[in-house]
């Protein structure tokens, strides 16, 4: 499923505009999107999931075809964790 079948879907469900859900999903992401990167909050979305943010460490990997050591740096990554009441539907 892409943007546009959800942009399409919710203006089929509720008789508004393609633009205006357009406008609306985009604002949506963008809050989720600038939550996470510039604040570093988690967002919890209660009955479907929490859009998080994992921390890695910095880490020794090999570069096999050139037979070299490099390190990769630590850094943040966003993850999503389902809720549990939307694992069970998912169970069926």
């Amino acid at each position: 499923m892409t943007k546009a079948d959800i942009v399409n879907g919710i203006s089929m469900d509720t008789g508004i505009a393609k633009k205006d859900v357009s406008v609306v999903v985009e604002a949506f992401m963008d809050a989720i999107r600038n939550s996470l990167v510039e604040k570093k909050d988690n967002v919890y979305l209660r009955g479907f999931g929490s859009f998080i943010v994992k921390h890695r460490a910095e880490k020794t990997a090999r570069n096999i075809s050139k037979n070299t050591t490099i390190m990769i740096e630590a850094h943040d990554f966003p993850a999503f964790k389902p809720s549990k009441s939307f694992i069970e539907k998912m169970k069926g």
